[in-house]
């Protein structure tokens, strides 16, 4: 990965314990779920405040991460997203890596960013299927994730 990626992980995410400078498996599953985040909000290509603030919180309650790691962190992911050709990268980290838990609530992260500006765009949910099915999300807990995401940002499912 890149070495400004490294640095980062080194700086901000190492555990103080651990001689090596941290998990670095850990530090990619975190840097490939920000990109998977982002990419929801690029997916319109429309700039939408709620979505990129709702990226950020995501980011930010999910690895526990202060104000200005957060956003050094969301840096480095769009700067991966947009050298990126393929979800492969970042998926096959998360796949390998995490419980299916973990995935399905990536997948719910995905949602939640989606509806943060009241509506989900449907090359949106399009990729939330995409990148769900990628992760080996089954269809039950990918339903699960869609309706629990859609409710806390507002939006009832009838």
């Amino acid at each position: 990965m890149l070495d400004a990626i490294r640095g980062f992980f080194s700086e901000h995410l190492a555990q103080p314990d651990e001689p090596n400078g941290g998990d670095d498996d850990e530090h990619r599953l975190q840097l490939a779920t920000a990109a998977l985040l982002i990419e929801v909000t690029r997916v319109e290509r429309q700039d939408h405040p709620d979505e990129a603030a709702a990226v950020e919180e995501a980011v930010r309650r999910k690895f526990a991460l202060p104000e200005e790691e957060t956003e050094e962190l969301l840096q480095l992911a769009r700067e991966e997203v947009e050298k990126s050709v393929s979800y492969y990268e970042f998926t096959s980290l998360i796949h390998e890596h995490f419980e299916p838990e973990r995935k399905a609530r990536i997948v719910e992260l995905m949602w939640r960013v989606a509806a943060a500006n009241g509506r989900v765009d449907k090359h949106q949910e399009a990729l939330v299927r995409k990148i769900a099915d990628l992760l080996y999300v089954p269809h039950r807990e990918y339903i699960r994730a869609k309706i629990r995401g859609l409710r806390a940002e507002g939006i009832e499912i009838a």
